[in-house]
């Protein structure tokens, strides 16, 4: 009916078989009139409103330029609107006109060009639309529009001309004249429209980041990313060379966007869960509260887990108590992140499903098309265009299918990308204005943990989310076809498919608590190492190395067990994932065969089949390991619930009410760390007037660093309450430097004032130490400020405090690292009445006796209580707490005894001596582990329990300031491989595994080939049964060899599949071992030169992350690498054997791919390492911060710490942004290659039909379709494995540093040597490096046995170098020191430094027993040690403990005091009974009376010793034999004191500035 009404109105016929069922077929001009018109314009009038839009806006005024190109597109377009106008006309003279004939035209003429001229003004209206609309550079839907007109008008194309030939003449001028120049420009506007339209404002935008000026052609093949590619193989890529990233795409946009909808989910979430409380309180009191608890123990990871279970049993009692407590503290509502993350990103979730579900549709046309092409192949008689036709249908369809993958990946990967930022962005917001309840319950370790490795999960889950629905999808699709093919016997192949699941599940199960085991001896073995780095200094001074190998080795071991146990499962699953298809497709054949005689298998069912069961593989496989990593991601989904739903700071513990006339003001305020533990301080009631200077004095843990805590409202208040009037600036007790430049630190990012900025120098003493930095105030800082001393450190502080202009200075004991002199420079430019602040309101908590006179109030705190306020004189008067604390340090009190005149005439030294900086010793060799372990006020740390420096050490690093020449960085910027991977390296890692091993799994993966082949050519030989035995009765035993042979070769396959891995997986364990054993041995031979100028996360990381690749991904990468490239060859070789045509194109293609890869690969390598590279940045900020925190918020920097932090995650973004887009680049790149090899397959299978049979046909073209997805592959895999390859590089290289002098030699001391402790030094001279200056310039001395010799001089005098060169811890440059007559540069360093003892600057201890840090080599007996713990006052407080000797010590001691870690160090000396002891004065970490302790001790135990000490407090050097004055690395002065103060030289000054006279020294 249709067609009648269609053939009236074009007035010819409408359809008739005969057009096309000839060897040159055509369409009839009706369906060219009608159908091919109506496509494009329908397409063209369904998209126009989407374009049309931007016209409707009134708000915006054009400002956007009309460009070239525009108007060119415009002209086109008229002019195309010109022929539509000409058309009619032509019409209408025929009609109408002069000679019109009695035979009208028929309506399509009329009605053609009026569609046309419409269409043609809608285009130019929407061009239009296209121009206005913001940042579009073009239109898809144009481009669109004009392919499908162009597509359509090369049929009536082809008929006119064939028609005109047929002819020899050409009947209807006008019209074909139109119809060619209307074509003509239709194909000029395709090219148009493809081309990008970038206005000139917008150019700007496009250099920074081509994907902006990307046209949609670009935009789908990635074109946009050529130039990053060529330049990336030009030279390596650097982080500069990356473009800008899309708005959308930044941390901000992000991070605001997920900000937004978090608040008001979580807010939801907090209301669900107050109500589930309420619920479970009114139904059963007590279970509400154990379900209270126990939310929040929630997910600490698994090794915390483990630990917990043994520490359930002896808690439980303690919990119930507790719980009553907590019920109103565990706040975690659940159940929010999800929605929010959905709402957030919910636009790119539905974009790419869109594209997924059309992939996965166009996945299911292959197969057909397959099957028509088979039996194209059989029918002789069909036409040979029939075949052309299905081969270039194979090629769009596969093209297309390509282009949506890619733009599907495309989008979830980016969504990864987004979902992660979002997170780590959230965790650090969050981490700002944590309270300390929470900051308890997870240590800085975990944090990091969520930034890196929780968030990093939700991010590789979103990857492939939309696989939930897909794979059910393609599973249901596929059987059904198949269903169509082979009927009832699909379920046998199904059946065996599903039954694979619960067996792969099973296996997951096992690898996963494999894999948790595996982790507990990896962070036990990090846990060591990181100890082991830290305090690599003191390991070398005791030569304890063999000890801590030998604990790494045997947790080593273990590991490897377990590893290997893994490598024997994965083989075993990778058997039977391999075995699958052989066995899916033999179960399914052999049922299909022996159900009935009738069913033959032919050529067409077996190859759809095979092609089916290709696509059914995927689904099957990806669905178990999704499920398996969307539960891991349930957990760390918990995980981030809880922290980011935790409390925050409370805000209004602080008031701000201006009515208040005192500056600081607490009423009655008592206040704990935890919400719910006794008030630390209680009772509290203070008034500070304003302009104030407050001292506050009180024994250790009298809670004064607390109450500064509590004003910037960092503890939980729980009565009274804190007003204080203006902003704040703080000095905490430890310095915390940041890692940036001097200025910065200082600067702490106010504007930069000249004046200011070198008044506050000054006045911090920071004058001299600028001058000692290569580049002045610009120098770069090291993590936790490494390369500055203790006193630098705190000065820096200070000088921070003071340059931020604040209302309330809060200083907590910034005086007590300095020397005295310094602290009394300080007090009187800073501090003091007439300092820097002196009209600020300043709160000091101090140990220095000496400037209580010159403030204006004391407060007295005793057990968190003020016991007394007022001013010192009347403080003393009194005779309270106060002056019995006065008398403690009376010592110190005879400073005090300078008259008003020695006052002055001290503050005038004070100029000329500005170099004595302070109390680390010279600072090349501070003894920087210990620095680093200096913990703030420890009784007050243990009394919070807090003990979460562990991981927070991760990254520190140990590094040594020089006087560094101009330029010079401390620490070097860590080596990034550029450039590709050397085949040695490979050869290296091969060595590791063993010849043997490799070879024959190489062999083994061949063999596996060549049954693969085997098994699809006899498959091909067996469809060929279904042509010779047409209807005849197929015999049985055929039948049965058939099936046979077809499964042997199948199992055959998955055998040799087990075999390879198997022997792969072991030799990998072996380089594993191999590779870790040479590294660790390496590493502890190192000179300490190594340690100084490189970050202990930078070895760690040698141990952590390279070690980890070597163990699990390299392994795996290399295994499957080896099978898809022989899989590749394989079927290539298959190929141009079955049709020898092909062997034309494989060159060609292969060319081309190998170019593309190697394109490719440079890029995405450099890519992968810069995004390692900028990734450690976010998580050393991240460390900073926390560690930080108070001093952030105490000057309210929350804002700015935000915005850097997002600064640093886009970095990283760019890197991850470009290498998902070269990825891209690659992929969309090798699929088309692919699908050329699929192309060719058929179109040779079409051109040579007749010569080949059709089970190759089939065999051929499914090959070619299943080469495309491996071919990706290979090359994903050869980069993944040069990327993990780097880390055998990376091992290596660490494996062959300079090793020190051996620790043993064949020239060995006599057994008790030295036995009488004589010590010379005979011109000796040292330097650090190479490169730099002498550090010690000629010391020649000869110290008697027995002596006691004090060290001193000021910073940078050479005193510690003095004691590494004893150690040999850096070698002579020239010269010699000799011991007992022996050169110790003759003898090995374990003989050298066992023989010697020193007492270092800071207590180092490593975490386990009491033991093992006494006596790491079980060498004495129990006894021996209980009495050296006596003798260092430790008996009673280790008995008092429930394990004695066995007690674990905290990792960095923390568990223990300051004063407790000293006196260990001090028992770990009495126990070495060595002849030389040298002791490095502990200055600011320790008490008086421990300090008195240790004295007395070493006066008494050491006393037939030779001693040498490095004092700072001078004090403790009058009673000494001599004292050697250092100066500039020379001794400028060496005799007794006495003689030595008579000469009122060098020591006569330092003396006189500790305030010792004559007279002190003879009352001494």
């Amino acid at each position: 009916m249709c067609a009648v009404a269609l053939e009236g109105f074009c007035g010819s016929v409408f359809w008739n078989a005969s057009f096309v069922e000839r060897e040159d077929p055509d369409l009839p001009v009706c369906v060219e009139q009608t159908v091919l018109v109506w496509i494009p314009l329908g397409f063209l009038w369904l998209s126009a409103p989407w374009n049309l839009m931007p016209l409707c806006r009134r708000s915006q005024v054009n400002t956007k330029h009309r460009t070239k190109l525009y108007l060119c597109k415009q002209l086109v377009v008229f002019l195309l609107f010109l022929t539509a106008v000409g058309g009619l006309i032509v019409t209408l003279v025929e009609d109408f006109g002069p000679n019109s004939s009695a035979e009208k035209n028929s309506a399509v003429f009329y009605t053609n060009p009026v569609l046309f001229a419409v269409a043609w003004i809608l285009v130019l209206l929407c061009q239009e639309g296209v121009r206005r609309k913001e940042r579009a550079v073009d239109s898809s839907t144009l481009f669109f529009f004009w392919f499908l007109l162009v597509l359509c008008d090369v049929f009536p194309f082809q008929t006119l001309l064939r028609e005109a030939l047929r002819q020899g003449e050409v009947r209807d001028i006008p019209r074909f004249s139109l119809f060619y120049i209307s074509f003509g420009l239709e194909v000029i506007a395709l090219v148009l429209s493809a081309v990008a339209d970038i206005p000139p404002e917008a150019e700007e935008l496009v250099k920074k980041n081509p994907e902006a000026g990307a046209a949609f052609l670009s935009r789908i093949t990635f074109n946009w990313f050529n130039s990053m590619v060529v330049k990336g193989h030009k030279t390596p890529l650097v982080q500069e060379d990356l473009w800008e990233l899309n708005e959308t795409d930044s941390t901000a946009y992000i991070s605001q966007r997920f900000n937004q909808h978090m608040r008001y989910e979580l807010g939801l979430a907090r209301i669900r869960f107050q109500k589930k409380l309420k619920n479970k309180l009114l139904k059963n009191p007590s279970k509400a509260v154990e379900e209270a608890s126990q939310s929040n123990g929630l997910g600490k990871g698994v090794s915390q887990d483990v630990l917990m279970m043994e520490e359930k049993g002896k808690k439980e009692e303690e919990k119930k108590k507790k719980n009553e407590k907590k019920k109103e503290e565990t706040n975690y509502p659940n159940a929010w992140l999800v929605t929010t993350l959905f709402k957030t990103f919910k636009w790119i979730l539905i974009e790419s499903a869109f594209f997924k579900l059309l992939q996965d549709l166009l996945a299911f046309v292959s197969p057909q098309l397959l099957k028509l092409m088979i039996s194209f192949t059989q029918d002789k008689s069909s036409y040979a265009w029939v075949g052309y036709l299905y081969a270039v249908l194979l090629l769009v369809v596969a093209l297309l299918q390509s282009l949506l993958l890619q733009q599907y990946v495309q989008r979830c990967f980016v969504l990864g990308m987004k979902v992660r930022a979002a997170l780590m962005a959230a965790v650090y917001k969050k981490a700002l204005v944590m309270s300390n309840d929470n900051r308890k319950e997870s240590t800085v370790g975990e944090t990091v943990n969520l930034m890196s490795a929780d968030a990093q999960r939700f991010n590789d889950v979103t990857n492939f989310l939309h696989l939930l629905w897909s794979c059910p999808l393609q599973i249901i699709m596929a059987i059904s076809f198949l269903w169509l093919e082979l009927g009832p016997s699909t379920l046998a192949g199904v059946a065996v498919m599903v039954l694979m699941v619960p067996v792969n599940g099973v296996l997951a199960n096992k690898a996963k608590t494999i894999q948790t085991e595996n982790m507990k001896f990896k962070d036990k073995r990090l846990r060591i190492m990181n100890e082991m780095l830290n305090g690599i200094k003191i390991l070398k001074l005791f030569a304890w190395e063999p000890s801590f190998r030998t604990q790494v080795e045997d947790i080593r071991g273990e590991e490897l067990k377990v590893m290997r146990k893994f490598a024997y499962l994965s083989s075993v699953s990778t058997f039977i994932s391999n075995c699958a298809p052989a066995l899916v497709s033999l179960a399914t054949f052999a049922v299909f065969v022996a159900v009935s005689s009738d069913n033959i298998l032919t050529a067409e069912k077996a190859f759809t089949s095979i092609s089916l069961f290709n696509i059914l593989r995927s689904p099957l496989s990806m669905l178990p390991m999704l499920i398996a990593s969307i539960v891991q991601t349930a957990v760390s989904k918990k995980r981030l619930e809880k922290f980011l739903g935790g409390d925050d700071l409370d805000s209004d513990i602080v008031r701000h009410d201006p009515s208040f006339d005192s500056a600081v003001s607490i009423c009655n305020g008592s206040f704990a760390w935890e919400k719910d533990s006794e008030p630390l301080l209680k009772n509290v009631s203070l008034d500070i007037k304003p302009g104030g200077l407050v001292a506050v004095v009180g024994a250790v843990g009298s809670g004064k660093s607390s109450l500064l805590s509590a004003l910037l409202g960092e503890m939980n208040s729980t009565k009274g309450f804190i007003n204080i009037q203006g902003s704040l600036a703080f000095v905490p007790q430890q310095a915390w430097i940041q890692n940036a430049t001097l200025r910065d630190n200082i600067l702490f990012g106010s504007p930069y004032e000249d004046k200011r900025f070198q008044d506050v120098v000054e006045a911090c003493a920071l004058g001299p130490d600028l001058k000692l930095l290569s580049a002045g105030d610009l120098t770069e800082i090291g993590e936790k400020g490494i390369n500055l001393s203790g006193g630098q450190k705190q000065r820096v502080s200070l000088a921070r405090a003071a340059y931020s202009q604040a209302d309330i200075f809060l200083l907590d004991d910034p005086l007590s690292a300095v020397d005295s002199h310094v602290g009394k420079h300080l007090f009187d430019k800073v501090i003091g009445p007439n300092g820097l602040l002196k009209n600020k309101t300043r709160i000091l908590v101090t140990h220095g006796v000496s400037f209580l006179p010159y403030v204006d109030e004391v407060v007295v705190l005793l057990n968190g209580q003020i016991s007394e306020v007022g001013s010192c004189q009347s403080l003393r008067a009194r005779k309270g707490v106060f002056s019995a604390f006065l008398d403690t340090y009376a010592k110190e009190q005879s400073t005090q005894t300078h008259s008003e005149e020695d006052e002055y005439r001290d503050a005038e030294d004070i100029d000329f001596i500005p170099d004595a900086e302070d109390t680390q010793p010279d600072f090349p060799l501070v003894d920087a582990v210990s620095h680093i372990l200096k913990t703030e006020n420890s009784v007050r740390r243990s009394q919070r329990g807090n003990r979460s420096s562990f991981r927070l050490r991760k990254n520190s690093s140990l590094k040594r300031p020089e006087n560094t020449k101009k330029g010079q960085r401390l620490i070097e910027k860590e080596t990034m491989e550029t450039g590709q991977v050397k085949f040695s390296v490979c050869i290296q890692y091969v060595r590791a595994m063993g010849w043997g091993y490799a070879f024959l799994a190489l062999f083994v993966y061949l063999m596996q080939n060549v049954a693969f082949i085997g098994q699809n050519l006899w498959l091909s030989d067996w469809t060929n049964d279904a042509v010779e035995y047409y209807n005849q009765t197929y015999p049985s035993w055929k039948r049965d060899t058939r099936v046979g042979v077809f499964g042997a070769l199948g199992m055959a396959q998955g055998f040799f599949v087990f075999l390879g891995t198997l022997l792969l997986a072991n030799a990998a364990v072996n380089a594993s071992r191999i590779l870790h054993s040479r590294l660790l041995d390496n590493v502890l031979r190192v000179p300490m030169v190594f340690f100084d100028t490189t970050p202990v996360g930078r070895v760690l990381n040698r141990f952590a992350k390279d070690l980890f690749t070597l163990d699990e991904a390299l392994p795996q990468s290399f295994s499957s690498w080896i099978m898809y490239l022989l899989g590749v060859l394989g079927t290539l070789v298959f190929l141009c054997l079955s049709t020898p045509f092909f062997i034309i194109v494989i060159i060609p293609l292969a060319v081309i791919y190998f170019l593309v890869q190697r394109f490719y690969i440079a890029t995405s390598r450099q890519l992968r390492r810069l995004e390692s590279v900028s990734r450690s940045p976010i998580y050393s900020h991240f460390g900073e911060t926390v560690s930080g925190l108070s001093v952030i918020r105490a000057y309210n920097h929350q804002e700015r710490f935000l915005k850097h932090n997002e600064q640093t995650i886009d970095e990283n973004l760019k890197t991850i942004y470009f290498r998902i887009m070269s990825n891209r680049w690659l992929a969309i790149r090798l699929q088309f290659l692919g699908n050329l090899v699929v192309f060719f397959a058929a179109l040779f299978a079409v051109i040579s039909r007749d010569s080949i049979d059709s089970g190759l046909v089939g065999l051929s073209i499914s090959y070619a379709l299943n080469v495309t997805l491996t071919l990706h592959l290979v090359v994903r895999l050869t980069s993944e494995l040069e990327t993990n390859i780097v880390a055998v590089e990376r091992v290596s290289e660490y494996s062959e540093l300079e090793n020190e002098a051996p620790w043993v030699t064949q020239h060995r001391p006599p057994e008790k040597w030295p036995e009488a402790g004589r010590l010379q030094f005979l011109d000796y001279k040292v330097r650090y490096r190479p490169e730099l200056d002498l550090v010690l310039k000629g010391i020649t001395c000869d110290i008697a046995s027995t002596e006691k010799i004090g060290i001193v001089g000021r910073t940078g005098a050479g005193k510690s170098s003095l004691t590494n060169c004893l150690f040999r811890i850096i070698e002579a440059a020239e010269g010699r020191i000799l011991i007992d007559d022996v050169d110790i540069s003759t003898i090995g360093l374990h003989d050298l430094r066992n023989r010697l003892t020193i007492i270092p600057q800071d207590p180092v201890l490593f975490c386990g027993s009491l033991r093992r840090n006494l006596d790491p080599f079980d060498k004495f007996s129990d006894e021996e040690i209980w009495k050296v713990l006596e003798l260092s006052h430790l008996k009673d407080y280790v008995a008092g403990l429930q394990e004695g000797l066995q007690h674990e010590v905290a990792e960095g001691g923390e568990n223990l005091s300051v004063g407790q870690r000293q006196l260990l160090c001090l028992a770990r000396a009495l126990l070495r009974k060595s002849r030389i002891l040298i002791l490095d004065e502990a200055t600011a970490a320790v008490d008086l009376e421990t300090d008195n302790l240790i004295q007395k001790t070493i006066r008494k135990e050491f006393s037939h010793c030779t001693v040498l000490t490095i004092a700072h407090r001078l004090h403790s050097i009058m009673d000494n034999s001599r004292v050697m004055v250092l100066d500039a690395g020379q001794i400028v002065e060496f005799d007794s004191p006495d003689n030595l103060m008579e000469r009122q030289g060098h020591f006569y000054s330092m003396a006189k500035d500790a305030g010792i006279t004559q007279e002190s020294l003879t009352a001494l």
